[in-house]
């Protein structure tokens, strides 16, 4: 299992250097990964709102899909951030404000407990007091960046039971441990990005997800945890490869088609932006440099016109959406057998 996970990263790691421009890969796979690991914690929302309401000045969203995208914001600042420093305590706490648009910190008020969403018993009471959870902490930042001896994918599988057991914030730890295992992955050179659409697997065998957790706490099993993990990552790695090949191979059939099309409106960098934004506005190509508005219009109007786009009015301004790329997108992963 733990060679087939290794392998599996590593073609996906690889499949991710096929598009040149890595925005149509940042824009498109942590947006699923953003609606599935929120869909977790019963914050329900569709890629495709997410997708419309991405890039909206005052966004007029639904309060689901604002958490959503903040979630998509978390996971996208913490790339950046992973980039020039490791995965920290401090790392946590900047993911968690930006998932809850709060500056929180880490706990310090008693009282916390997990409770049976059906029956409403508590089934497990976290640590508690500010200084203890720092210091366990501590001691999970230690692990992810001294245990050397043990595979990265081990520690991962680890490092998320010991943060959700931590559960250093009165809210979004869940989400936020989530995000902290695509980064920590890039800190580890395992992925060059944050391609790896880990909530697939968790979505769909979500009561397995929860019911190996609490077999941790309560027998130690650690063994059925660390296997979902690394079964988790194989899939979805692979879910994820077939998925970059897939976006490639329709960017270029969609750019070919824009070379055949009249009017001579070909670009390389027309064809990719509407694959950054699968709800694309005029302002999308002006500030790629594409076109100024008038000719911007003349171009997304044109790809209507050939069925490549369809239009549709938001308020003020039209969105030119990308039905090929939204429908590759819409996968969604069915329950495995026995989990």
């Amino acid at each position: 299992m733990l060679k087939a996970c290794i392998a599996a990263l590593a073609e996906l790691r690889v499949s991710g250097q096929l598009i040149p421009n890595q925005s149509v890969l940042i824009n498109s796979i942590p947006m699923l990964e953003a609606q599935a690991s929120s869909e977790i914690e019963n914050i329900v929302t569709t890629t495709d709102r997410l997708f419309r309401f991405a890039n909206e000045a005052g966004n007029q969203a639904d309060p689901a899909t604002k958490e959503a995208l903040r979630y998509r914001t978390a996971l996208n600042e913490g790339y950046l951030s992973v980039r020039n420093r490791p995965v920290s305590t401090s790392t946590a706490v900047a993911v968690c404000r930006t998932i809850k648009g709060v500056a929180l910190d880490i706990r310090s008020t008693p009282g916390t407990a997990l409770m049976n969403e059906t029956t409403g018993a508590v089934i497990y009471t976290p640590p508690e007091g500010q200084e203890l959870l720092r210091d366990k902490l501590a001691n999970w930042e230690r692990y992810i960046h001294e245990a050397e001896e043990i595979d990265p994918l081990i520690r991962l599988a680890v490092m998320h039971y010991q943060f959700e057991a931590i559960h250093p914030f009165t809210d979004g730890n869940g989400r936020t441990g989530r995000v902290l295992n695509l980064l920590y992955l890039v800190d580890k050179g395992l992925l060059d990005i944050p391609v790896l659409y880990l909530s697939r697997y968790i979505i769909g065998n979500k009561r397995a997800y929860y019911d190996r957790l609490l077999s941790v706490t309560t027998h130690g099993a650690w063994e059925d945890w660390i296997l979902y993990m690394l079964e988790a990552v194989r899939e979805t790695a692979e879910w994820s490869t077939t998925c970059i090949r897939a976006i490639r191979d329709l960017l270029d059939q969609t750019a070919g088609r824009m070379r055949r099309a009249p009017p001579k409106i070909y670009s390389r960098e027309l064809a990719e932006v509407i694959f950054v934004n699968p709800y694309c506005r005029i302002g999308d190509l002006v500030e790629a440099g594409i076109a100024k508005r008038q000719a911007a219009s003349v171009y997304l109007k044109a790809l209507v016109d050939d069925g490549m786009l369809h239009e549709m009015k938001a308020g003020r301004e039209n969105l030119y959406i990308n039905p090929a790329l939204l429908a590759l997108l819409s996968d969604r992963p069915t329950p495995l057998p026995g989990l």
